[in-house]
Order: structure tokens, then sequence, then C-alpha cells
């Protein structure tokens, strides 16, 4: 837009601005100019009230239309059914106008009725347009009936309060009670604009400025209706001013801004319940009722025909409100039942319907079998494009394997990425299923994502005689898949014996190690450490083991693995540092300079608190934390954070002393030598194993030696067995070595005896003690 546009644009807005308000100052002078006149009963009071209703209600017609094309487009609907109210209003009072001054006194003929009426139910359609109104036909039809109950209840009430006479007017029988009809959908129209306006949320002001309006007509037609019906009726007195009064208060509604968000009805915002009191209206008056009915009977104990008419009506308007309510029952019932059984992402059954479906197929004689299945490499999707991406593929996924399903079983998604399939009889062998599920999982051309590539591990078990309930058969299918995963992913497999067996063997294991370390089943065995250049044991490195009570004593590459995968592995370390410095405490008494090294998992690194532990092992043991020595994997030091080389730079300022671990077989990245605060480097035994027939490995251990020198780094050679390994690490140049050929990993007690002696201890002293190898 231009900026002459904008500026003409600005010079439209701010004309009708002035324009509006100039309308609203002049109606508001005509009824205050008609208050006057009829207060002061002057001349033509009758013309003037009627001339200053049909003034302000055609002022407020013309500016519902103005505002319903300035205002945004949910709301035109609304403001041209008050404009038609408007003029519907006007039409009826210039009718009325034109018969009074034909001679009719009270002109009650049926078109005015009518086109009155007609004017009241624009009016209710109006409030049914507003924003806060119900968005179904149902819930408008609801809004209706609350609004028709209310209004048959409060007739008898206002029969005995104000309508009494209306028996004894002389008004021809069509007419005698046509007034009543009045205040009776005033009252409507009233409690449809309660219900309207939307619980838990600010009242749009033109919608109070209309309930104003709506109270100031039920107030005006009540009066009519009873000063008609005892004939005190006169036209031209201050009750006339009721009417244009409400008539202002529409058009003044109109200059009120429109709501900051012009939708019908927010999706994904919650919506707030409604109070007790808005669910309780209709039914509220319903007691007064019966009070006003039986004190609204004649000396003959008849009831009068308004009343009677008005309790059948209301009858009538209960049955159906609650026929409207079983209705909605139905369908909330509906609702709630596919919200339960269905997958809201997907659209497929979810795990509750699945399994109630998976356990009456068991109750069936047909053969059952399930297909357990989690997409492969998932949470790197979520990772790496968000979450919306992600559903966007799972909801896409799950369409070509409902296709690939087809007939031949039921599929539905029961976890994040986990689907399941249930076949029964049979209609395919599962192993085909699987296959066309593994097929249908490669995009097409066009539907791929850049960088994903979706694939599946698929679990197949079929119920038999193993199985108790059907979370057996589940158990299996989510075995094999696991399996299937392990074998390499984008695979299905079967659930076998021997898979059963390992998988509840490991779960069990498991079971068993939780209660390890408080039912002090672990120990440790110390294999010693020692100086090649004088043979002297100076430490040992403490091995953790399992006395299993039932299994027997189990080797760390039995259980430790499974700790790591559980975080029971934390747990261990802990215990494993304390033991060892207590223990080492006891060897300073006949070896000062002794020390112990331990192993710590990758876990371990990332906590904050494994400074406080090994603090707090070395001062409750009374050990120097030179004499501790944290040993370390590559892998473990290369994924570690900031963070992870700032804690062992901490453990270094303490005194701790830090060993990579198998060096040689990760990453030996010479840019992480820099930055890991490392005191010695322990050669791997896969290289020692080879130095007496692989020129390459002798080089390796070299250079290593050569490189641990050059940073001032310790060497250790891991795995020496035999002499000949013994003379070429020696002669090679390392500083210390550890294996079977200085001694087994041996029991406290044991080592204990080497370190004993009087004088260092050395290579044959370990020999003697048994601790060598045979």
């Amino acid at each position: 837009m231009s900026r002459k546009d904008i500026e003409q644009a600005t010079v439209r807005s701010a004309g009708q601005t002035r324009v509006g308000r100039a309308g609203v100052y002049a109606a508001s002078a005509v009824v205050a100019v008609e208050t006057v006149w009829l207060a002061l009963e002057l001349p033509q009071s009758a013309l003037v009230s009627d001339l200053g209703a049909i003034t302000v209600a055609g002022w407020a017609a013309v500016a519902c239309v103005g505002v319903a094309r300035r205002h945004p487009r949910p709301l035109r609907r609304f403001w041209l059914l008050l404009a038609t109210t408007m003029l519907l209003a006007l039409a009826g009072r210039a009718l009325w106008t034109s018969q009074r001054l034909a001679g009719q006194e009270l002109p009650h003929t049926l078109p005015i009725g009518l086109i009155f009426t007609a004017s009241l139910l624009t009016g209710t359609g109006a409030l049914l347009c507003a924003l806060t109104a119900p968005r179904t036909s149902l819930g408008r039809a609801r809004a209706v009936l609350d609004g028709v109950i209310v209004a048959l209840a409060l007739m008898p009430i206002g029969w005995l309060l104000l309508f009494r006479n209306v028996a004894l007017a002389d008004l021809n029988e069509p007419l005698r009670y046509a007034g009543l009809l009045y205040p009776l959908l005033d009252l409507m129209q009233l409690t449809v604009l309660i219900l309207v306006i939307g619980p838990g949320r600010p009242v749009w002001r033109p919608l109070a400025l209309l309930g104003v309006s709506l109270t100031i007509r039920v107030v005006a037609d009540s009066m009519y209706v009873s000063m008609a019906a005892a004939g005190t009726y006169q036209s031209g007195t201050l009750i006339d001013v009721l009417w244009p009064l409400s008539y202002l208060l529409i058009g003044v509604a109109t200059r009120l801004a429109p709501p900051q968000h012009c939708q019908r009805g927010d999706d994904v915002a919650e919506v707030p319940l409604p109070p007790w009191w808005r669910v309780a209206l209709p039914y509220l008056p319903v007691g007064g009722v019966i009070a006003a009915a039986l004190l609204a009977r004649d000396a003959s104990g008849h009831s009068p025909l308004p009343v009677f008419l008005a309790l059948l009506g209301l009858l009538a308007a209960l049955a159906l409100r609650q026929i409207l309510a079983a209705n909605e029952n139905l369908r909330l019932v509906a609702r709630l039942r596919h919200l339960a059984y269905v997958d809201q992402l997907t659209g497929l059954p979810n795990r509750l319907a699945f399994t109630r479906r998976l356990r009456s197929a068991l109750g069936g004689a047909q053969p059952v079998a399930v297909l357990l299945l989690d997409l492969d490499g998932f949470k790197q999707v979520n990772d790496r494009f968000g979450h919306s991406t992600g559903d966007t593929l799972l909801t896409g996924l799950s369409r070509r394997m409902r296709r690939a399903v087809a007939d031949d079983g039921m599929i539905a998604r029961i976890g994040g990425d986990e689907f399941a399939v249930l076949v029964t009889g049979r209609t395919a062998a599962p192993e085909r299923l699987a296959e066309r599920l593994l097929a249908s999982l490669h995009p097409s051309v066009g539907e791929e994502v850049v960088g994903v590539h979706p694939s599946a591990s698929i679990g197949i078990a079929e119920y038999g005689p193993q199985h108790v309930t059907y979370t057996d058969l589940l158990r299996d299918a989510d075995i094999a898949m696991y399996a299937a995963k392990a074998a390499g992913k984008s695979a299905y497999r079967r659930c076998t014996p021997a898979l059963r067996e390992s998988a509840v063997g490991r779960a069990e294991l498991i079971a068993d190690l939780r209660r390890a370390v408080d039912e002090q089943q672990l120990h440790l065995e110390f294999q010693p450490i020692v100086d090649l250049s004088t043979g002297t044991v100076r430490s040992a490195e403490a091995l953790v083991r399992w006395r299993h009570p039932r299994l027997g004593m189990l080797s760390p590459a039995r259980f430790l693995p499974l700790a790591e995968e559980t975080g029971l592995i934390l747990p261990i370390d802990r215990w494993v540092i304390h033991e060892a410095c207590r223990a080492a405490a006891t060897w300073q008494a006949q070896v000062p300079s002794a020390t112990v090294a331990v192993n710590i998992a990758a876990a371990h690194l990332q906590r904050p608190d494994l400074i406080a532990t090994v603090t707090e092992a070395t001062a409750g043991a009374g050990l120097a934390p030179r004499a501790l020595t944290l040993e370390l994997t590559e892998s473990a030091l290369i994924e570690g954070s900031d963070a992870v080389i700032d804690r062992l730079g901490q453990l270094r300022e303490l005194g701790i002393r830090i060993a990579i671990d198998d060096f040689g077989t990760g990453y030996s990245s010479l840019s992480y030598l820099h930055r890991i605060p490392a005191t010695e480097l322990k050669i791997d035994r896969s290289f020692v194993a080879r130095l007496s027939e692989d020129t390459r490995a002798y080089a390796t251990v070299e250079m290593v030696t050569r490189l641990a020198g050059a940073y001032g780094l310790g060497v250790v050679a891991e795995g020496v067995e035999t002499e000949r390994q013994h003379d070429a690490v020696a002669a090679i140049g390392c500083v210390q070595g550890q294996g079977y050929r200085y001694g087994r990993p041996a029991a406290l007690d044991e080592l204990r005896t080497v370190l004993a002696g009087s004088a260092p201890a050395t290579v044959s002293d370990v020999a003697e003690s048994g601790l060598t190898l045979t």
C-alpha cells in the first residue's frame, strides 16, 4: 500500500469515527429530549414517544450495518442480524403509530405482534452468531431450549405477581394472552445471552451492553403487559422511554472495538469448564414454578389457562432438553471411546485397543501371532529435525505399514516409535508379513527426508503352551525384537527357546546384581603392577569380582556390561573406590610408596559428585590422594565434554593420578593428550601379545613409549604373560608391566603377603608367593 493510500484510509477512518460519534450524540439527545418531554407531560407526548422510538431504532439499524462493514468477517452476521432486529422494531413501531393515529387506542393487531416477535427471534439469532456462542447446531439448540425453559418457568411466577389482571382485561380472546409473549421472549433472549458469554474469559463489552438493553426491555414489556391488562397504560408516559433507551444501547455497542481474536473458537486452547450455576440455570426456577402454580389457582381449584399452558410447555421443553442431553452424552461416550482406543497422531489403534483385541483372540481356537516393530534410530530424527518432522514421518510410515498389513492383521501404535501387529488364523505367515512391513519402510522417490532412512527391527512370537497370559506373548516378541536389533537392525527374528532362556537369564542376573552391593556379594582381587627395572611391586590394580550365591564366581565380563546398561555401575564404582582405598591404606604400613589403580566407568565421569566420591574415599581410608590412580578408557575420555575435562583437572590438582587404559585401541588422538591431565598410559595387551612375531606391534609399543616420554607420562605394558614379552617390553623401555607373567589377580591377603617382607618385593618374590602363572 502506498503512502497516499494509507493517508486516504486514515482520513476515511477518522471521518467514520466523527460521523459515528455524532450519531451517538444525536440519538442520545433524542432520548433525552423525549424523556424531558414525557416527564413534563407536554402536548403530543404519544407522538413524540413514537417518533423518538422510530428515530433511535432507525439510527441503531444504520449503525449496525456500518459496523458490520468495518468489523472482521466472523462478526458480520452478528451485526447484520442486530440491524435486522432494529429494522423490525422500527417497522412495528411505525405500524403501531399509524394505527394509533387512525383511532385505535391500543392497536393490538396480529401484524404488529408478528413483527415484534420476529424482531425478538432475529435478536436471538444474532446472539447465537456471537464468537463465544456454541459452534454446533446441537449446542445452539440447547442454548435456545434453556432460554425457553427459564421463560416458561418464570411465567407462573410473573402471572402471580404481575399479570393476574390479564384474564380480566377487555381484550379479544386471541389477544388476551398474546401480550404475555413479549416478556416471555425477552426472558428467553436474556437467558441465551447469559449462556453465550463464555465462562473463564473476559466479557466482550458489546455483549454486556446488549445484556443491559435486554434487561431494560424485559422491564418495559412486563410493565406494558401488566398496565395494559389493568387498563392503566397510556401512550406518551415515561415507560415509553425504555424502548428507545434499549435501542440506544445497541447503537452505542457498535462504537466499541472488536475482540482481539476474531476466530470462532480455538481448538488448541483448553475450553474452561462452565460454572455450576450456568449448568443449573435452566432448572433453578422450576422450584418456584410449583409454588406459583399452586398459589395461582382460583377458588374452584383450576389453574389459569396461561399458567396451565406454561406448565405444559415447560414439561415439553424439559423433556426435549433431556433428549438433547442424552444424545450429547452418547456422542461424548463415543468420543471418549475413540480417544481411549485410537492413537491421536497416526489414527491407528493404541496399546489399550491392541491388548483388548489380543486377549480376545487368545480366547479363541485360531492360531495367534504377534509382531513387535521398533523403528531404528528414530530418536536421532527427533533430535536432528525436531518433533514436528518426527510426527510427520511417523504418520507417513504408519499409513505405509497399514497398507502393508492390509486385511492380514491388526496394526497398532503401542509406544512412541513402537508398533505391534496381531495376526490370527492362517491369513498370512508372520515372516512374510514382516518382510512386507520392512519393504514398506523403504522411502519412495520424492518421499525421503534428507538424511533419514527409516528402518525397523521386528520380533515375532507365536502363542503356545509356554505362554500363560498375553503379557508372556508380548514379552517373547520383545525379546525377538531386541535380537533383531542386535543382529544389525532392519531385520526380523522369531522368538526361540534359546532366545527366551537367554533373555530370562539376563533379566534374573540384572535383578540379582541390584542386590549384590547391599548383600556384600562383591569382592576385590588385586593384580600387581611391577617396576620392570627393579622387579619391585609398587602398585596393584583392583579388579571387582562377583561371588554369586547360585552361579558361583563371575568375571567382570559377565556382569559389568549389564551394570553399565542399567546404571548399576555407579554404586559398584563407588564401592570399588572405597574398598580399594582401604586396602591400599593397609599396604602403606609395609611399602609407603605403594599405590592402587581403579577402573572408572564412562558414566561416572559425567557425574559432578565424582570428586566428592574420590575425596571421601581417600580421606576415610587415611590414604594420600597421590596413592590412587583412576583408569579411564580412551573412548570415555574422547566423548567427554569440557565439564569432564575440568573435573579431571580438579582431580589432578588434588593429587589423584589419571591413567589412560587400553591405549591404542580407541581413537589414540594426539590432540586430546594435550587436554587430558593424564599421568600414564597403559598399552593394550593386544599389542604386547604380538611383540615376538609382529614387527609392527613392536614398533607400535616402542612409539607409544617414546611418545609417553615426550609428554612426561609413565607407561604400563598390559598383558605380559611370557618371558619373551617381558624381555621385549623391558628392552623397549617400558617403565612398568602387568600381566600373568608377574601374577594373577589375587585376594588382598595374598597380595599383602607379597608386600609383607622387609625388603622390597621383587618379581621372584611374587612368583614364590604363588601369584605367577604356572
